[in-house]
């Protein structure tokens, strides 16, 4: 059986393959040590240290 590439219904949402790897990559990101690409600009690492330097600025005020 193939992967999911489209929606299936006009109703349900988040079915397409796209979407369910990004949500995957994200769970996955939160969780290992080892990053991986979401999208093409957005990587791991990179949301990682975006969401450290915000918790830190937070910390200071």
């Amino acid at each position: 059986m193939g992967q999911p590439k489209k929606q299936t219904s006009p109703r349900k949402t988040g079915l397409r393959r796209s979407h369910l790897v990004l949500e995957l990559a994200r769970k996955v990101n939160k969780t290992s040590p080892v990053k991986v690409y979401t999208t093409k600009r957005e990587s791991g690492k990179k949301l990682v240290a975006e969401i450290a330097a915000n918790k830190a600025a937070a910390a200071n005020k």
